[in-house]
């Protein structure tokens, strides 16, 4: 496990895979290089035992906080697995749908405890467990952020298989798009606004000012005890079109390099103008989902092609120059479309 990356070059992995959200990837990686320093120093101490910090990640649908979290465990090379907190509310068991997340990280590090214990647990959507509508919190909600403050916070934790897993150790990031907030923090940091003075640094002064503080959280809708096991709250901004562009060029895994792949393989060379690459980027910003929509907007326009292509070996090239368009396929046989 890559325990040893400075906090720099957690960054720039993450950037290899994942545009935009500069803030949010420096928040991530100190708390990475943190935590894991954390773990090394408890095992090493007798006198000083070193808490962890657990990370919330606010940002809307599609802003990238699962495959910034994905892509750290992969970086660092330890188990991952994400879990869904509507889905936790929405059962009538949840310690059993807990102790289910538990055994799926075991499972992704191959049955090794030892591995598991050291792993990250991403749970998306902790903002639907507030409550709705100015009602009091809803039972449902708040009963889950019982149940996953015991494991987050540290404790062995008794699998129906006789086995047990320290989640001491297990890093929990929690995600929400969280809507309302702002308004919350508009009332709430006028009163609390920190003023500049001549010799005081603007920056930190603004990004003191932004902060989302856990008196916000609560008001929002979480309990004190869950919202005091995410010390670190960062956020991630809505994507704009330029960089929903980015994403399907530049990563290393992004959709155009792939599709490039699949068909070079073939033999066959795809060009995309950059034009149509925009109108996909548009169109995601229409469906309100951000990046989570250009997979399904690449594939359908790509579907004409990857039928093409198999039974049509003498095809060269294909040419896309509009979204809206008919594919340009050079050198197909007379089957082709």
């Amino acid at each position: 496990m890559s325990v040893q990356l400075k906090p720099s070059e957690i960054v720039r992995r993450l950037s290899e895979h994942v545009i935009g959200q500069e803030a949010a990837k420096r928040t991530l990686a100190v708390a990475i290089y943190a935590h894991y320093r954390r773990m090394a120093a408890n095992a090493g101490a007798d006198e000083v035992e070193l808490t962890k910090s657990n990370i919330l990640l606010i940002g809307p649908t599609g802003s990238g906080k699962t495959l910034l979290c994905d892509t750290l465990a992969r970086i660092l090379d330890v188990p991952f697995v994400t879990a869904d907190a509507t889905s936790l509310a929405q059962t009538q068991f949840v310690g059993d749908e807990i102790e289910a997340i538990l055994h799926r990280l075991l499972d992704r590090a191959n049955g090794d405890i030892a591995r598991a214990q050291r792993g990250i647990v991403f749970v998306d959507e902790v903002d639907k467990l507030k409550a709705i509508g100015g009602q009091a919190r809803a039972t449902s909600g708040e009963s889950v952020q019982h149940a996953l403050l015991k494991i987050m916070e540290g404790s062995p934790v008794r699998l129906k298989d006789g086995q047990h897993i320290d989640t001491g150790n297990i890093l929990f990031i929690c995600g929400g798009a969280f809507v309302g907030l702002d308004h919350i923090l508009t009332r709430t940091h006028t009163f609390g606004f920190i003023s500049a003075t001549g010799g005081d640094d603007q920056q930190i002064l603004e990004r003191l000012n932004a902060r989302v503080k856990p008196t916000d959280l609560l008001e929002f809708g979480l309990i004190p005890e869950f919202a005091g096991r995410l010390p670190i709250v960062t956020r991630l901004h809505e994507l704009t079109q330029e960089m929903l562009v980015r994403i399907l060029t530049e990563p290393k895994n992004a959709l155009y390099r792939q599709f490039k792949a699949m068909l070079g393989a073939d033999g066959v060379d795809l060009q995309i103008a950059p034009a149509v690459f925009d109108q996909m980027a548009e169109l995601a910003i229409e469906y309100k989902a951000g990046a989570r929509s250009l997979r399904g907007i690449f594939e359908e326009m790509m579907t004409d092609v990857m039928y093409a292509v198999p039974d049509n070996p003498g095809i060269r090239k294909v040419v896309i120059r509009s979204l809206f368009e008919r594919a340009e396929i050079i050198g197909a046989g007379p089957g082709a479309t």
